[in-house]
């Protein structure tokens, strides 16, 4: 007879709106165990396995803190209930957690009062607020039916499939899973349950929005989206992000993060609310797994009218599974740009060919192990569906071109770095001579500004007494006056530090004087740096705003990056762009 051998949960803490699917080991007639599920269509023996979910509902209502959401809040926040704020935001669990995340916590009333003063009264005001009881999901498409009472507790069936979304309702409340063997012929339930029992369902945490800065013209700022569709003609918005592959998000790495932070089912939720509030136009995402792009960013970013396109890291050194290699994920508006050629760039092919080339037999071997590194890079040329409102060539096609890379080398093989770099940008030399066309790359260069990958994209060469061209064991980064190219490229960021109205001005504190590049795009317990960019060709393109950056303060309240609130090491980027009109070029 089929029984159910084991069950437990990724995670013992529950989100809202993270899916929660148990894994169900079954105990077959001849001993053995199988995972998986167990359905009607598909029964063992006459058997198969059927699940219900329960809310159980304690009498005594549970607040939890907005800063630590596994703790119970024991203070609240007046002036979030004045200011209209979101209820969550304004619990805390201690009068210490309250004054620790004071200095980030305060930015909310700010902005809500601006908010209050440009929008006057909001509808809660003129028809009064909802009940603080309402439900947000109150319409679901499986009622909570009351199934049991236990002295103080109520127990609500929400659900009988596998798998579970907690909603609102949840917050602050366990749920029980129930899993069980039925009879495939009377469809009855056979023997006892077998069950788990969550901790207290707690509400996604949600980091304050980051700000669109204008750089030049008018000071524009306020929501991501909203500012990024308030320009007209030939502006667009370009976001670059290194997502942090679930491959690497291990506990041992990143052991200051919550567990339930880390899992994936967490994360890619928290990813995915974060890109498209941001509501770019072109979206550079690196570290990207293929299965999640298959099966979660392409169909979820689908639904929001992106266009995508994909390019997965080689596997001359990778050994795990082929399924999880990460690599490099273009998406763009479907309505704003159309594709016109994709072109895929694989480093380890350049490499072989350069070892075919240059490099003795007998030192090929050696070569081979310090080329090949796996690294790719995703370039698209796109068309614009929008005009630069120039009266030039009206019927000429506007075309932009987007690399996309993540040059992942150790920090020791500088000379690889310099060399990958090098030769995307001749690649992107080549496509720039046969069209008059804006550049635009971007990605994580695991380089920090100065350094001299950052140096050859954003002055065209390398000092030939630059420290990374110390070491060149196979002669691929000397002499330094190869190291050239002609392409106008500047970093985008670096126009807070020529900005002068007053919001740029506070961004300038987050830029380091000595490069003018951010003070940092990465940020781990470890490791507090730049390695992330958007560099724009000069003459075609010019910068209108950038979203701001991120306080180290704020930042450190939960260690580092990723924490419950971003769920990357890394940062988003976002800048917005205007095509210079041609007769200015």
């Amino acid at each position: 007879m089929l029984s159910v051998h084991r069950v437990h949960l990724p995670s013992e803490i529950p989100i809202v709106g993270c899916e929660l699917t148990p894994y169900v080991l079954v105990k077959c007639a001849d001993g053995s165990v199988v995972s998986g599920d167990v359905i009607e269509l598909n029964p063992i023996r006459g058997h198969l396995l059927g699940y219900k979910w329960y809310r159980i509902q304690s009498d005594k209502k549970v607040a939890v803190c907005s800063v630590h959401p596994t703790e119970p809040a024991t203070l609240q926040c007046l002036m979030c209930i004045k200011a209209k704020l979101p209820i969550s935001k304004s619990y805390h669990c201690t009068s210490k957690c309250f004054s620790d995340a004071w200095q980030h916590h305060r930015v909310l009333h700010e902005r809500a009062a601006v908010a209050a003063n440009e929008n006057g009264p909001d509808d809660d005001e003129v028809y009064g607020r909802l009940n603080s009881n309402a439900s947000a999901t109150s319409g679901a498409m499986y009622p909570a039916v009351i199934t049991q009472r236990n002295g103080g507790e109520t127990w609500f069936e929400v659900g009988h499939s596998k798998s579970y979304t907690p909603s609102a309702d949840d917050i602050g409340h366990a749920l029980k899973f129930d899993c069980f063997v039925i009879d495939a012929e009377t469809k009855l339930p056979i023997g006892v349950p077998t069950s788990l029992t969550t901790s207290r369902v707690i509400p996604a945490p949600s980091p304050t929005p980051r700000q669109m800065v204008a750089v030049s013209g008018n000071d524009i700022s306020g929501n991501p989206e909203v500012a990024s569709r308030s320009f007209s003609g030939g502006s667009f918005t370009v976001l670059s992000y290194n997502i942090l592959s679930d491959m690497y998000a291990t506990t041992d790495q990143y052991s200051y993060c919550p567990s339930w932070a880390l899992a994936w089912t967490y994360r890619r939720q928290n990813l995915l609310r974060e890109i498209v509030s941001y509501g770019a136009d072109i979206i550079c995402l690196q570290e990207v797994q293929s299965d999640h792009y298959d099966d979660f960013f392409a169909p979820e970013l689908d639904k929001h009218g992106y266009q995508a396109f994909f390019k997965k890291k080689t596997t001359e050194v990778f050994s795990g599974n082929a399924n999880t290699v990460d690599g490099c994920a273009t998406f763009f508006r479907r309505d704003r740009f159309s594709h016109v050629k994709k072109y895929e760039v694989e480093f380890n092919k350049a490499a072989q060919s350069l070892i075919d080339a240059i490099v003795p037999f007998p030192q090929k071997k050696t070569a081979f192990n310090r080329l090949i590194k796996d690294n790719i890079a995703l370039i698209v040329v796109l068309e614009a569906k929008f005009s630069n409102q120039s009266n030039e060539n009206p019927g000429r096609r506007q075309l932009i071109c987007v690399a996309n890379t993540h040059i992942n080398v150790s920090q020791d093989l500088k000379d690889i770095k310099i060399w990958q770099v090098h030769t995307l940008l001749k690649g992107l030399e080549k496509i720039a001579t046969h069209a008059d066309i804006p550049m635009l790359v971007c990605g994580d260069l695991s380089a920090v500004p100065g350094s001299g990958p950052h140096s050859l994209i954003a002055m065209g060469r390398i000092d030939p007494l630059h420290p990374d061209l110390n070491v060149d064991p196979l002669g691929i980064v000397r002499p330094a006056n190869k190291l050239t190219h002609q392409l106008p490229l500047v970093s985008a960021y670096t126009s807070f530090a020529r900005a002068g109205n007053i919001l740029a001005l506070e961004q300038k504190k987050k830029i380091d004087p000595a490069t003018n590049e951010p003070l940092f795009t990465n940020c781990t317990r470890d490791f507090i740096g730049t390695s992330d960019y958007i560099f724009y060709s000069a003459d075609t393109l010019t910068v209108e705003s950038l979203l701001e950056l991120l306080d180290e303060g704020c930042l450190r309240k939960d260690t580092a990056l990723p924490s419950p609130e971003w769920s990357s090491d890394h940062i988003a980027l976002l800048a917005e762009f205007r095509l210079k009109p041609k007769n200015r070029r």
